[in-house]
């Protein structure tokens, strides 16, 4: 099937991501809580949770590769499994050394799952249907973020950890296993041409080369970035505030929900103002807010300003999927996406830990500001990326819209 039909696929394709986000959501805070029950210090969970992010980067590449030469649909039932097993040998693991492993595991199964999600979204959307089709898609790994954390806290809860623990971690093991069940025939046909042939490698350097490519990584690094940060922080300056953690989850939930209400309509804010004009000015304002987080308000005007934020922060991720695809050379958009995630992934180890190091020096509040300064770089590079394309119309606003052809003289 041609790019641009049935759109049944993206249903399933959300619904599966939703469980897959949702497990790993579950697992990632259950992992910490097992870790500890284990006897693992500070030191020692930071070694597990990086390796989450760590050991999948050597992946990355080799993935994107296999799906620009190949189908994309056999990468989501292998990531699922790898997610589903991964949390599972987790909760049965009796060892810090297994349990990193396991962690290593699940992350390399949740890249095997992305890399193949997106590069189908790539694939069976017609250029003009990337921003809304990437946006929809995000809203599966939203949905997850936010139910898999509370579906955690709601079993860990108690004062049997280890035990209460290691259930999360099956119940999550198996909710990931539950994506398969709309994974069937999710990915159409292809016309041979539209693949390249294994031997035509377009070179790492030349992707990284093409313009938008770099500016796309960045965006989505700064973004994911600054919501990782956010999550991790806020308690903390909730606690420097006096702020009770209900309250505190409360206000993360509200975020996330603004980020879903965003991506659902995308369609029309990217109809009113086109993709650089809405990169440029979401980054902006999310970084004025981020900043604004350091300076101590008022709940009642936290909660809009980190729903504005939360708003703001969900726009970054589908529409720098849109740039890398539509700014890399076509044979190798899957590659570009993997690398795109390998930014990601570099992010969720190095932005925590300068958190750290920003917070220990100058107090709990100046890892937002740090944040902010990231976002308004990213603003920047946002106004210089490409609309579109190179050669063509930009994907978005009027210029997306079919014309009518013109009248010739007769």
């Amino acid at each position: 099937m041609a790019p641009g039909g049935n759109r049944g696929w993206l249903l399933r394709l959300v619904i599966a991501f939703g469980f897959a986000q949702g497990a790993v959501s579950m697992a990632r805070p259950a992992v910490s809580y097992r870790a500890l029950a284990l006897g693992a210090d500070e030191r020692a969970i930071g070694v597990i949770a990086g390796a989450y992010a760590l050991l999948p980067l050597f992946a990355a590449v080799p993935l994107g590769r296999r799906a620009d030469h190949g189908r994309c649909a056999p990468l989501l039932p292998v990531g699922v499994v790898l997610i589903s097993g991964g949390c599972a040998l987790s909760g049965l693991a009796d060892s810090l050394g297994a349990m990193g492993l396991w962690s290593g595991v699940t992350g390399l199964g949740h890249l095997c799952f992305v890399i193949g999600a997106q590069s189908l979204v790539a694939r069976q959307s017609a250029p003009h249907e990337q921003d809304r089709n990437f946006g929809h898609f995000t809203i599966g790994a939203s949905l997850g973020q936010l139910v898999g954390p509370i579906a955690a806290g709601a079993l860990v809860g108690g004062p049997d950890r280890a035990g209460a623990s290691a259930l999360a971690l099956l119940v999550a093991g198996a909710g990931a296993a539950v994506a398969c069940a709309s994974l069937w025939r999710i990915e159409h046909p292809a016309p041979a041409a539209s693949r390249t042939a294994p031997g035509e490698r377009v070179p790492v350097g030349r992707i990284l080369r093409a313009r938008g490519v770099p500016g796309g990584i960045l965006i989505s690094l700064a973004v994911l970035s600054a919501t990782d940060v956010l999550t991790a922080y806020l308690p903390v300056v909730g606690e420097h505030r006096g702020i009770a953690p209900s309250v505190v989850g409360l206000l993360l939930s509200l975020r996330a929900a603004a980020t879903i209400a965003c991506r659902l309509v995308l369609t029309p804010l990217l109809r009113l103002s086109g993709r650089t004009v809405l990169l440029t000015v979401t980054c902006l304002l999310a970084a004025v807010l981020c900043a604004g987080v350091a300076v101590p308000v008022p709940v009642w005007a936290l909660a809009p300003m980190l729903a504005v934020l939360g708003f703001c922060l969900g726009v970054g991720q589908p529409l720098s999927m849109t740039t890398v695809v539509q700014a890399a050379p076509a044979g190798a958009r899957s590659t570009a996406l993997a690398l795109r995630l390998t930014g990601n992934r570099l992010g969720q180890v190095a932005a925590p830990a300068a958190a750290g190091l920003v917070a220990g020096a100058a107090g709990v509040a100046a890892p937002f500001v740090m944040l902010g300064a990231l976002l308004l770089l990213s603003s920047g590079v946002a106004l210089r990326s490409p609309a579109g394309p190179a050669g063509e119309r930009p994907a978005t606003g009027d210029a997306a819209r079919p014309r009518p052809p013109r009248r010739t003289a007769r």
